[in-house]
């Protein structure tokens, strides 16, 4: 089964819990030990450990997650009501491609059930196990980045931290449908990466672009399934990771409030968080940015084009020789674009369907411009 590659949570996390009150977080965890296995049908989220870092060119002998653990159950939740579970660590195997194997079985059987993984790893390569536990669910992926670089590498390399987008975008089968890297630094990522980006219709946004309005991040978090977030993408003065100094980055500010906007995406079903440098000081960070999801996920909406349309006020907008259709929710003032069905034969859409935007956008049109976004998936649709 493929919950027997979990390892139990270890008994010094488990009796420094018991120590708790019961209004702290960990009171309120349900957790693998070596006699029971939590019962996954009453459970909503799900953490786990991956102990894997031979991807990363900083390899550390031996990952202990433990400090995350204590930081963030030591923590008192907010008016929650999701259940969440801790099942353990998935150890190393004996290569890479075992590891992979493990945590792409564990996650896969967990999506299908409608639970929501927070992963913890290791180095960033996991991110190429995360997306194959998709293969199994027949379905478009769209994959979003908090990383300082765009990680592509040459196609004969191993699936590393710096190299496994590539894997991803090259490996058959071939489920992605649309990558967006947030925050990416110019001076990490060579030109012709930069130029592969807008060439393959990804999206990338700027560390400033991002920090001088973190809200433009919003829509792009509602149409992932899975955020991938590095942990170099935060400046050293805000994680404590020293190991590989960050002299800019996101602060930890910004770094939570975007963990909240993957969380509150009703469509987010898969978040892990990588190359934590094992100290003490980042582990505090990290729990906060995991407490965080977990918030953002209590106030999930659940919105169109998840629910009905009755609560949505819809806008045509007439541009050049497009007619755009606009969808403002009633409830949360939030605001999606129509991406036409195209009968070709080759589009990866089935129907229309509808990509998240802002109202920034909707003006932008009125004004006679054409979203970016929505021209590079119409672009991607007939492909």
């Amino acid at each position: 089964m493929e919950f027997d590659f979990l390892q139990p949570v270890n008994d010094g996390i488990l009796k420094l819990v018991q120590g708790f009150t019961s209004q702290q977080l960990g009171s309120k965890i349900v957790f693998h030990t070596k006699d029971q296995f939590p019962d996954l049908n009453k459970i909503n989220i799900a953490v786990i450990g991956v102990l894997e870092n031979r991807g990363s060119d900083n390899v550390i002998a031996n990952i202990d997650l433990s400090a995350i653990r204590t930081e963030l159950y030591s923590m008192f939740p907010g008016n929650w009501d999701a259940s969440i579970a801790d099942l353990g660590d998935i150890l190393p195997g004996n290569s890479t491609t075992d590891t992979y194997f493990a945590l792409r079985k564990v996650v896969s059987s967990l999506i299908k059930n409608k639970i929501i993984p927070i992963v913890i790893g290791g180095s960033q390569d996991l991110t190429y196990a995360l997306y194959r536990a998709y293969d199994d669910l027949e379905q478009m992926v769209n994959l979003v980045s908090i990383d300082s670089k765009f990680d592509f590498g040459k196609e004969d390399n191993d699936v590393l931290a710096s190299s496994y987008l590539t894997k991803i975008i090259i490996d058959e089968p071939n489920n992605l449908f649309n990558y967006c890297n947030i925050g990416y630094q110019t001076y990490y990522n060579s030109q012709e990466e930069i130029d592969l980006v807008e060439k393959l219709f990804f999206d990338a946004y700027r560390l400033g672009e991002v920090s001088n309005n973190i809200a433009i991040a919003e829509p792009v978090f509602r149409d992932a399934d899975i955020v991938s977030l590095d942990l170099n993408s935060v400046k050293s003065s805000d994680s404590g990771n020293f190991v590989k100094f960050m002299p800019n980055g996101f602060n930890g500010k910004e770094i939570c409030s975007l963990s909240r906007y993957a969380g509150i995406s009703d469509k987010v079903s898969l978040f892990g968080i990588f190359n934590h440098n094992d100290s003490v000081q980042e582990s505090v960070l990290v729990a906060q940015i995991i407490w965080y999801f977990i918030e953002g996920f209590h106030y999930r909406s659940h919105e169109y084009p998840f629910g009905s349309r009755e609560n949505y006020i819809k806008y045509i907008v007439p541009i050049e020789e497009e007619t755009l259709v606009f969808y403002k929710s009633d409830k949360t003032d939030r605001w999606w674009i129509e991406i036409p069905f195209v009968s070709n034969g080759s589009n990866k859409l089935k129907r229309n369907t509808l990509l998240p935007c802002s109202y920034e956008e909707y003006l932008g049109a009125c004004n006679q411009e054409l979203p970016e976004r929505w021209w590079k998936a119409q672009r991607k649709n007939v492909l």
